[in-house]
């Protein structure tokens, strides 16, 4: 897995991005054919303070992309919902791909 943390108006530092990586290891655990992440958070120059901090990221996985975009006031808590939803979306994926068919019972003769 690639996993790219930038930082935008904000420097990106060793406990945040150790945050972001352990997060982001439980949509690991459902879903083990992440091939990229890139995880962008930024601090927005807004006049109103509540949804200032922003995370989005972009997942590749096997068979598609996802994003997700959350903002709060509290970086570490935009990164939770970011997480939950990323999470929702591979849980979602992960059914779909999911083969559903069951093989037919074998005959008795």
């Amino acid at each position: 897995m690639n996993l790219t943390i930038s930082g935008h108006h904000l420097e990106v530092t060793p406990a945040l991005r150790s945050y972001v990586t352990t997060k982001l290891d439980r949509i690991m655990r459902h879903f083990d054919q992440v091939v990229d992440v890139k995880v962008l958070l930024t601090v927005e120059k807004q006049k109103e303070k509540e949804r200032r901090q922003r995370a989005e990221c972009n997942i590749h996985v096997k068979g598609s992309d996802m994003f997700a975009e959350s903002s709060h006031e509290d970086l570490y808590a935009a990164v939770d919902e970011l997480v939950d939803k990323l999470d929702r979306q591979v849980v979602r994926h992960k059914d779909r791909v999911k083969d559903h068919h069951h093989e037919a019972p074998k005959r008795l003769m």
